[in-house]
């Protein structure tokens, strides 16, 4: 028999109005909020009071109402939630300056911070930046994207307008900036949506349509490596409310995702990961069985009645333990180490360090498995549509991808699978992969009805793929009268858990930007890439270069140190000339770093005078420097398509699959289309400009927003869009045809545009690891780091950042900034706290190391070099990847400089830097 439900009555005042309402006094507030009151402005994350993003004010103060039960609500409570606050029609201070100063990039959390911020500003009008950042501290709001300093600014400036002190204009989008939008602060048009929390995302879908959907539980894995003997539904079947129970006998198809590996000597499987396992478990987490049922507590109920019987294997879950002699093969058939790549270019470095003139370094450098630690939970929902198709919404951000990934698996033409990005919550590259979409669709097929499935933040963390693990050895040597460097010799493993999604181009960008930067003629790399049973890699911001770049960054600081040069002098005389290859053998296609070094320089030498200056006896400063780079799309191979159509209100559609992760699809599409019909003769306002994006069924593939790729290969193929509709609408005297004008001459609205990187890039040549042009362009940076140690304690805190970039022409300065925030700030964090190692402890955000607003300095400077790209229309490159490249390589060489210990495993965690100190010491 069910659980009877005991209901209470409560007399509310919300937002103003007072209402009354009968709860399930077990119920919390957020649940109140969301479902009966339908106010779905508050979103929901952790469910653990620990991010802040369902902050509301109740009786005065903020309070999190995903851990607040109804019980606890006194009656005649007064509730303010951010429909209280202000309308997208009148908007209050806060949400304006949300919007004008790029605070709401995804737009997850930001509801909860501006309800942090109102509620300061109502008792506190003139804050100081630092009672800002406190009150967010205090309030428990965490964002992943913005770094937290452009919070802080829409924080102040909306105080200075509430209080008089500035106009309600400073926080309205200039209209000059509208008129021409490239290179403009411009806010991206879904920003004041956010900013109000009418900004719909999955879970706020789901809160309209109730009844509609079967809501899905899954039976996971609880250990990391076992033989599956059995797999009991009876008493789950008999559940109330349960529709179906599935297993992997259920699954039409041949029940493995598509690894979409990249290159022929990769020897594993293209389809190792099951969707729901058959066989074998292979990770924590890996999905069993799923429940379908008509809500989610009967969906969980029912789960917890599956009967699991399973025969422990032995679990590798590091690389060196997968590759130990005694190691069995993980997948039967497939050798753990499975793909292998080399480097091969000058004269083999350990002949020219025989030469007693040649001084060398060798260290072991390690960086962990990083959790992606996005806000929104993986969610999704899927049902056949009017046309039969297979109809999956979710968070992908690579959408013609994941319906090829899973279409075999499912047993369906990828044609019959129409694939369509939700509004976002964050994922910083872990949806490249499909996650829930081949469960969602194996649901749907088996059931006939409409289907729906929510991770919780730990399903989140121990479910999806992580940054993959680097163990590196790297040997360097210089020319210890010149300080040259002579030559390279490298050697890494990298674990990428129990599936090999896209492994072997982490791989091939291992090697890409080990020594990256550096004019080093003589190079030896060998790559491995291992499976174990930890969580399988995926795409994580920067794939592969913040593990490359933390150990060439630490063994150019080692050399530096060991030559007794300072570490910026000694950069200076080896960076890139025009005599330089790449590590990759190719010319890099700009020599931006040293303009952007001496960009640094004048920050550089008043930081090493000040941090000397204000050292004490326990507490250490120290300043650190990095290079970073990354590349362009994919290697060699990377198109786009898109269309532009003329409609018959005289407005423009642009098309395209640019999906938008937080980073500002929106503003990208519309900057790019209004650029490309100014260059065509055509000059259009933002409001005459229409975006159809991220729908199978309607777009073209203009691939993955990923790569850093969107803003040059899919706006070029943007503009080729619209070159051939501006052509096709310009008369002869050079005026341009109305929508009518083009129907009664016959012509076409509607043109599809593209663009290849197949005419200027070439492959890699499998036995040297070497292509004469692997990208179509690059994105350059350094980073300097001050920060602080106490050694007393070990514990560092991280002052002040500074970042000189060169990433083209900007498009969007105000997304850019965004990006470059929110970069450094998980910059520090994979430095200083992100692990995930224990998969049965960090499971949850604290306990994973999410870089709160006390972690992340507010001194926080970039500074653009904008040299144009020859292949971009617009002079563009990219720019949301370089900044997660080696910011937190610079913080461990800030900690080096401070106290004179070298980190050389991430992240730097207190013990381990005290730990140092004390040897240091013997």
């Amino acid at each position: 028999m069910s659980e009877i439900k005991k209901l209470i009555k409560k007399n509310l005042i919300v937002n103003g109005q007072h209402i009354s309402i009968l709860v399930d006094g077990n119920d919390t507030l957020v649940h109140v909020i969301r479902s009966q009151l339908g106010l779905t402005g508050t979103k929901v994350g952790c469910r653990q009071g620990q991010c802040g993003i369902c902050n509301v004010i109740l009786n005065g103060k903020v309070t999190p109402s995903c851990i607040m039960k109804m019980n606890r609500v006194p009656d005649g409570s007064e509730l303010l939630t951010i429909e209280g606050i202000g309308t997208p029609e009148h908007p209050h201070p806060l949400q304006l300056a949300w919007s004008k100063l790029g605070a709401a990039q995804c737009g997850f959390c930001t509801p909860g911070f501006i309800i942090s911020a109102y509620s300061l500003l109502q008792k506190n009008p003139n804050p100081t930046r630092e009672e800002v950042r406190e009150q967010f501290r205090m309030t428990r709001n965490a964002c992943r994207c913005t770094g937290y300093k452009p919070n802080v600014d829409a924080t102040m400036a909306a105080a200075a307008v509430m209080r008089g002190d500035a106009d309600i204009t400073t926080l309205l989008p200039d209209a000059k900036e509208g008129e021409h939008l490239y290179g403009s602060s411009y806010p991206r048009p879904s920003a004041i949506p956010k900013a109000c929390g009418t900004w719909e995302f999955a879970a706020d879908t789901m809160e309209k349509m109730p009844g509609m959907f079967l809501h899905l539980a899954l039976v996971q894995a609880k250990v990391s490596h076992a033989k599956i003997l059995s797999i009991d539904t009876s008493e789950a079947e008999k559940m109330p409310g349960v529709a179906r129970v599935l297993t992997a006998k259920d699954v039409q198809g041949t029940n493995r995702i598509n690894n979409m590996n990249c290159y022929s000597w990769d020897k594993g499987t293209n389809a190792d990961r099951p969707i729901l396992c058959d066989d074998k478990v292979y990770m924590y987490g890996d999905a069993l069985a799923i429940v379908a049922a008509d809500s989610k507590e009967q969906a969980e109920a029912a789960a917890a009645k599956v009967k699991v019987e399973l025969q422990e294997l032995p679990a590798y879950m590091s690389a060196p333990a997968a590759v130990a002699p005694d190691a069995k093969e993980i997948h039967e058939g497939t050798p753990n180490i499975f793909c292998e790549q080399d480097t091969v270019k000058g004269e083999d470095p350990k002949e020219l360090f025989k030469d007693p003139d040649v001084v060398t370094v060798t260290g072991d450098y390690y960086t962990q498995r990083v959790p992606h630690l996005v806000l929104e939970p993986d969610v999704g929902y899927a049902y056949f549509d009017k046309d039969g198709l297979l109809t999956i919404h979710s968070k992908s951000v690579g959408i013609y991808m994941t319906r090829d990934q899973i279409a075999e698996g499912l047993g369906l033409d990828a044609e019959k699978i129409r694939i369509v990005q939700n509004n976002c919550g964050g994922t910083f590259g872990y949806k490249l992969v499909a996650t829930i979409e081949g469960m969602l669709g194996v649901a749907v097929m088996a059931t006939g009805r409409p289907c729906y499935l929510e991770f919780s933040m730990g399903q989140q963390i121990t479910y999806t793929g992580k940054r993959s693990p680097f163990f590196m050895h790297l040997e360097l040597g210089a020319n210890k009268k010149t300080g040259r460097l002579v030559g390279l010799n490298a050697n890494f493993l990298i674990d990428h858990g129990a599936y090999g999604e896209i492994a072997d181009l982490l791989l091939t960008r291992g090697n890409q930007f080990i020594g990256s930067g550096y004019h080093i003629e003589n190079v030896r790399n060998h790559g491995a890439i291992t499976a174990t049973n930890h969580a399988y890699g995926a795409a994580f911001r920067g794939y592969g270069s913040p593990q490359s770049l933390f150990s060439t960054e630490s063994i150019i600081d080692e050399m530096a140190r060991k030559l007794g040069e300072d570490p910026f002098e000694f950069r200076m005389k080896n960076l890139y000339t025009s005599e330089s290859t790449t590590p990759y053998g190719d010319k890099p296609d700009i020599l931006p770093y040293n303009q952007l070094m001496e960009m640094i320089r004048p920050y550089y030498d008043d930081a090493v005078k000040r941090t000397k200056a204000n050292s004490t006896e326990t507490k250490k400063q120290g300043v650190g420097l990095s290079l970073a780079c990354y590349c362009i799309g994919d290697e060699n191979c990377d198109a786009a398509e898109a269309a532009m159509e003329l409609l018959p209100d005289g407005r423009f559609a642009t098309y395209s699959t640019w999906e938008d992760h937080g980073q500002g699809a929106d503003i990208g599409i519309l900057t790019v289309t209004q650029e490309t019909l100014a260059k065509n003769g055509i000059h259009v306002r933002p409001d005459e400009i229409v975006m159809i994006s991220n729908d199978t069924s309607k777009c073209p593939n203009s691939g993955s927003a990923a790569g850093s790729r969107s803003q040059l290969i899919i706006g070029n193929a943007i503009y080729d869009a619209g070159e051939k509709l501006a052509k096709a609408m310009r008369k002869d005297d050079g005026t341009f045809r109305t929508y009518d004008e083009m129907k009664a001459d016959s012509l076409d609205t509607y043109y599809k545009g593209s663009f290849s990187t197949d005419q200027y890039c070439t492959p890699l040549d499998p036995q040297t690891g070497l292509s004469k042009y692997p990208h179509i362009a690059f994105m350059y940076g350094v980073f300097m780091t001050e920060a602080e140690v106490d050694i007393t304690t070990g514990k560092v805190r991280v002052t002040k950042v500074r970042v000189a970039v060169d990433a083209g022409k900007i498009g969007n300065k105000l997304a850019v900034d965004g990006q470059y925030y929110g970069g450094i700030a998980q910059g520090i964090g994979m430095a200083l706290s992100e692990d995930f190692e224990d998969v049965h402890k960090q499971t949850t955000l604290m306990k994973c190391g999410f870089p709160t607003i006390d972690m992340i300095p507010d001194d926080l400077e970039i500074i653009y070099l904008e040299t144009p790209r020859k292949h971009s229309v617009f002079g563009s490159s990219g720019c949301g990847e370089v900044v997660l490249s080696s910011p937190h390589a610079s913080v461990i060489n800030a900690i080096d400089d401070a106290c004179g210990v070298r980190i050389r495993d991430l992240p730097a965690y207190p013990e381990k830097v005290l730990k140092a100190l004390q040897e240091k010491q013997r």
